[in-house]
């Protein structure tokens, strides 16, 4: 359902859009777990303990455009508990979103892959890895919120060390 109510010159910052220039839009296509690995390495083994675990996780990010307005994010989370020096669990998650960005500028592109749908698929990754390890016996393991703005930066700035390391020209980017 719309909002037949809005300006057409505004955006929702209200800072004033051009009425030619149409305003851009994020679409999820599908959205899907593509793999799914959970590890009951304690029930495996026969492990009984009361000790807390430490969980690690990592969030890795891969997109790439399908067609002109179509684009793949594979979020690949990895998460890892351990207690008294032995694994308990182990969840390794791939799951991936279609997206349609429409009226972003090519420049912007990068950005929106990896900051915005990144952001759009998380509760949706967060569900899974949720379900599964209180399925598996555990109490639910809920992940955190990611900063995806923080992380993009973080890595531009990682790769514009590496490049300016090797000598070449880094490149610029908005986040």
């Amino acid at each position: 359902m719309t909002d037949e109510t809005t300006n057409q010159g505004e955006t929702g910052n209200g800072a004033a859009q051009p009425a030619d220039q149409p305003a851009p839009s994020l679409r999820i296509i599908s959205h899907f777990v593509r793999d799914l690995s959970f590890e009951n390495v304690a029930a495996i083994k026969g492990v009984t303990s009361s000790a807390r675990p430490e969980i690690n996780v990592t969030v890795n990010l891969d997109g790439a455009p399908t067609s002109e307005n179509r684009f793949t994010v594979a979020m690949k989370i990895n998460a890892k508990a351990e207690a008294d020096g032995q694994t308990r669990f182990l969840v390794e998650l791939d799951y991936v979103g279609i997206f349609e960005i429409l009226n972003v500028p090519q420049e912007h592109i990068h950005p929106f892959l990896f900051i915005e749908c990144p952001r759009q698929l998380l509760p949706f990754a967060r569900r899974v890895v949720s379900d599964v390890t209180r399925d598996g016996g555990y109490p639910p393991l809920m992940l955190d919120n990611v900063d995806f703005a923080a992380l993009y930066r973080q890595r531009l700035v990682e790769l514009q060390a590496q490049q300016s390391a090797q000598g070449e020209t880094p490149p610029t980017a908005e986040a």
